[in-house]
């Protein structure tokens, strides 16, 4: 009850006389700290490097579980998948996308994990775009 009291007697009062402008509205931005904004230009921002996620053939990893995989994991169709997957199959290596580090480590490593899930020797690696 006492500080409640003391909120409405005092602090209110005396905040709203200092926070009123001359003509007793509230304002919500201070001249002074107006002026006082800087602001910069950055061209020094570059973009992330960008990686590729490679899939390696062999022999033992089934057509199927490839393009299930391309579709789960790298999210594309089915159409795509199949061609990355015969991508995979005729030249030994085929690009699955292109993505920032964290991204393409990531989704290697998950490749990795589901294939080893399956009993699947499938490899996949990155390489700088």
């Amino acid at each position: 009850m006492k500080i409640v009291q003391w909120y409405n007697e005092y602090d209110f009062h005396d905040w709203h006389e200092r926070a009123a402008g001359a003509d007793g509205e509230m304002s919500r931005f201070s001249p002074e700290a107006e002026s006082t904004v800087i602001s910069k230009n950055r061209e020094d921002i570059k973009e992330p490097p960008m990686y590729k996620v490679l899939l390696h053939n062999d022999d033992y990893t089934t057509m199927e579980f490839v393009v299930e995989l391309l579709m789960r994991v790298f999210h594309k169709t089915f159409e795509q998948a199949t061609a990355i997957m015969l991508s995979v199959h005729k030249t030994g290596m085929g690009v699955c996308g292109v993505y920032t580090y964290e991204v393409a480590e990531t989704k290697m490593a998950v490749t990795h994990e589901l294939a080893k899930e399956r009993g699947f020797p499938l490899k996949s690696s990155i390489e700088k775009a």
